[in-house]
C-alpha cells in the first residue's frame, strides 16, 4: 500500500483545480487507498460469515454423533439430483464471477455485463431449483422442528436433521438471494459504464463474496445429501 503523504497532496492539487472523481469517496486519498480499505472490509465481513456457518457445523457435527440413525434416515428424504444440479450451477456461476471481474479489470465492458447476467441466471436456477426441493419435502410432512411429521420416521429423531436442513439452506439460500439482489445492482452501473479498469471495485467486492457462498455450498452439498 503506498504512503499516504503523496496522495493527499496529489488530491488537494485536484480539487485546487476543480476536478472531482465520482467513484472515489471523500474520505480516501487515492483509489488505491480506497480498494486496499474495501477488501480488508469484505475479509472481515466474510470472517463473521464463517464463524456463523462454521457454528452451524459444529452443531450438525455433535448432534450426528449422537443421532447418526436418524440422520442416515433423514438424508434418504432429499433430492440428491438436484442437489448435485445446484452444485453444478454454483460452480459455473463461481467461473462466469471471476470472468466478469476480469473484464471489469480490462475494461470490456459488454463481456462483463454478459457474465454478471449468466451468474444471475444461475443464482435463479439456484434458488428454484431449491423451490423445488422444499415443495417435495414439505409434502411428505418434512417440516423443521416440532413441526415435522413424517409417519415413518423409523427412529423417532428425524426432526432434528431436517431442523438443521431448513437452517442451514435457508440461511444459505438468503445470502444467495442477497448476492442476487447486489449483482443487479452491478449490473445496471456496468450497463452505465462506470466500471473499467481505472474502477473496479464494487465488482472485485461482490465477486468474494460470492465465491464464499459456493464454497459454504461446497460443504453443505456432502454434509447433508452424502451421509453414510
Amino acid at each position: 500500500m503506498s504512503s499516504i503523504s503523496t496522495p493527499v497532496t496529489e488530491a488537494h492539487d485536484d480539487a485546487a483545480h476543480g476536478h472531482h472523481d465520482p467513484n472515489l469517496q471523500h474520505h480516501f486519498a487515492t483509489k488505491e487507498q480506497q480498494f486496499d480499505t474495501s477488501k480488508i472490509g469484505i475479509w472481515l465481513f466474510l470472517a463473521t460469515e464463517i464463524l456463523m456457518f462454521g457454528g452451524l457445523f459444529v452443531g450438525f457435527a455433535y448432534m450426528q454423533s449422537r443421532f447418526p440413525e436418524a440422520f442416515f434416515e433423514g438424508h434418504k428424504h432429499l433430492l440428491k439430483v438436484a442437489g448435485t444440479l445446484n452444485t453444478v450451477v454454483l460452480l459455473v456461476s463461481s467461473f462466469t464471477m471471476v470472468l466478469a471481474v476480469h473484464y471489469a479489470r480490462t475494461s470490456k465492458r459488454k463481456k462483463l455485463i454478459i457474465c454478471l447476467a449468466i451468474t444471475m441466471f444461475c443464482a435463479l436456477i439456484f434458488l428454484g431449483v431449491k423451490y423445488i426441493e422444499y415443495t417435495h419435502e414439505f409434502s411428505e410432512g418434512l417440516y423443521p422442528g416440532r413441526y415435522f411429521s413424517n409417519p415413518d420416521d423409523p427412529t423417532g429423531h428425524e426432526f432434528i436433521f431436517f431442523s438443521f436442513y431448513f437452517m442451514m439452506t435457508g440461511l444459505h439460500g438468503i445470502h444467495i438471494l442477497a448476492g442476487l439482489c447486489v449483482m443487479a445492482w452491478l449490473l445496471r452501473r456496468a450497463i452505465r459504464g462506470d466500471f473499467s479498469r481505472n474502477y473496479y471495485t464494487p465488482v472485485d467486492v461482490v465477486g468474494l463474496y460470492w465465491h464464499l457462498v459456493d464454497i459454504i455450498w461446497i460443504y453443505l452439498f456432502p454434509l447433508l445429501y452424502l451421509i453414510r
